[in-house]
């Protein structure tokens, strides 16, 4: 039986690509309904439509999945954050422990272990479509171009996440010797082989050295091509940072060290007052991002439903929280210690075990100082906050994201400048170029204003520690911590309280002494379909 990505198209004025939830398909991809392969690629005016509805897979409800399976959102909190080191839902804690303590990922009939892989296959499936059609379409050479890397830019980033997902870290692959996972590159989406994972980066590297050409040959901008939400549209700055993060991951530092550079020639750091904006909308360093508004809003399912300090869940059950370890070792000086809230701005004095529920959730105890205590941290959220933040505030809670209404509307940030000069300073360090690595850490910390007494002067290990905890801390909520703390290797601790820390003791303990924690199983939905993998 053959089975394909589905593309479903609603009407010519609304194309988009999305995938059938049929039950009895998996990966299903022939065009059906109202709208043919022919008619999306008649022109490029069509074909930019069919390109938005590819953006739109990235920030949309799966319905096959249940609720909260939308896209780039679930994949940066469920998967990158709740399995990391830094972050937690502490009302969620108890229930979603098994996901968070790693128990899952070799559980291969699960829609946990197979989400990634379909959402990621989706685009691959979409963008094969576009790219085996693209050059019959009628209109301006140079938008048809634009569109054609933009198609490669999209399978390149799919194909990088699925390696992250499924496949060995490259210091545990034997110099990619190790599996990696299926290359699809046709619209059949027949069963292949799993390819070696040095294969698999030759592809991304191949797929945005391509793109990156085409970019170059169409000299447009995002904003020429589309008329609005741009952000959410690859450009040639979103294929030179999605090869950064490829080359980082594959440890071939210096190919991260160029590709991040040229990724940040599009844009700049933002301000401190759009640093404390809510991260709900695109500012000068958001790379790539989605686009949301009221009228296209996920409602119940919207990643700012559970990030947002001013979200449904934030208000009705309490928000995300940092690590205390994390947000305790920030200096007072950094802004970015002010967005979460911290020891003293609900402790004067003391231990701070003193006034919460150790034994619970982490929330204020009902004592006289630890009500006191609550009053003063929703004080604090209150005068920090661009939007008015929940009545339900736990210590470091997270006041870095936001919503511009409920339940949970806004844009979410894919990839800022701020994660390529940190691409950058690690790759220094790899390097053995400490000075410069020093100089790209000045950049991000003082210069920029996020702590204008910040200084630097380590070498060494030392300094390769010292980006990890910027990275750790700039990156908080979007998504990069368990994909960083696979490629660094290792194993991490979450301390509960009675170890300095706050998480939940459902889930607290060392984490990453087995490699199953760093690797998901490949779905058995894809190797009962796939002769190829019995």
């Amino acid at each position: 039986m053959k089975h394909t990505i589905h593309i479903l198209t609603v009407s010519i004025l609304s194309l988009l690509f999305l995938l059938s939830s049929c039950s009895d398909s998996w990966l299903q991809t022939a065009p059906t309904d109202s709208t043919d392969t022919s008619d999306m690629f008649a022109s490029v005016e069509n074909a930019k439509q069919a390109l938005n509805g590819i953006c739109k897979l990235m920030s949309r409800q799966h319905a096959r999945y249940g609720q909260g399976f939308n896209g780039e959102g679930t994949i940066m909190m469920m998967y990158g954050e709740y399995m990391g080191r830094d972050f937690q839902f502490p009302e969620f804690a108890p229930g979603w422990a098994p996901i968070i303590n790693g128990l899952y990922t070799q559980r291969s009939d699960t829609q946990y272990d197979d989400y990634p892989w379909y959402y990621y296959y989706m685009i691959i499936g979409n963008a094969n479509t576009y790219l085996e059609n693209i050059d019959n379409a009628a209109g301006d050479e140079q938008v048809r171009l634009f569109l054609k890397a933009e198609a490669l830019t999209f399978r390149a980033y799919a194909y990088l996440m699925l390696v992250q997902f499924y496949a060995d870290s490259w210091a545990d692959s034997n110099n990619g010797a190790a599996d990696g996972v299926v290359l699809r590159l046709n619209s059949s989406m027949d069963g292949e082989k799993i390819s070696s994972l040095s294969a698999c980066y030759e592809r991304i590297y191949k797929d945005l050295d391509d793109a990156i050409e085409l970019y170059k040959k169409a000299d447009l901008k995002r904003s020429d091509v589309f008329d609005s939400s741009a952000a959410c549209f690859p450009d040639i700055y979103v294929a030179y940072a999605v090869y950064a993060r490829a080359a980082l991951t594959k440890e071939d530092y210096q190919t991260a060290l160029e590709k991040a550079r040229l990724a940040e020639e599009g844009s700049s750091l933002m301000s401190v007052a759009d640093y404390r904006a809510g991260f709900v909308a695109p500012s000068s360093e958001w790379i790539w991002g989605s686009y949301n508004d009221p009228t296209e809003q996920l409602y119940y399912w919207s990643w700012q439903v559970t990030m947002a300090y001013n979200g449904y869940y934030a208000d009705a059950e309490g928000g995300t929280v940092a690590s205390r370890e994390l947000i305790d070792a920030v200096p007072a000086t950094d802004i970015r210690k002010g967005l979460f809230v911290y020891k003293e701005t609900f402790c004067d004095n003391g231990d701070v075990n003193d006034l919460i529920l150790t034994t619970g959730y982490g929330n204020f105890s009902n004592t006289d100082a630890g009500k006191a205590a609550q009053k003063k941290a929703n004080a604090y959220a209150q005068s920090v906050c661009a939007y008015k933040p929940a009545t339900v505030i736990y210590p470091y809670t997270n006041l870095k994201f936001a919503c511009t209404a409920l339940p949970g509307v806004g844009c979410v940030p894919f990839i800022r400048t701020s994660e390529m000069l940190l691409i950058e300073a690690e790759a220094l360090c790899r390097l053995n170029n400490d000075s410069e690595a020093q100089k790209v850490l000045l950049a991000l910390n003082r210069d920029s204003g996020r702590d204008a007494a910040y200084a630097c002067t380590k070498t060494g290990a030392d300094l390769l520690e010292e980006v990890k905890f910027y990275r750790r801390l700039e990156l908080w909520g979007e998504g990069r911590s368990w994909f960083d703390q696979k490629r660094w290797g290792g194993t991490f601790r979450r301390n509960g309280f009675d170890e300095g820390g706050n998480f939940h003791a459902s889930i607290t303990g060392t984490f990453g002494d087995v490699n199953t924690f760093w690797k998901w199983a490949i779905p058995k939905r894809e190797s009962d379909y796939n002769d190829q993998m019995k």
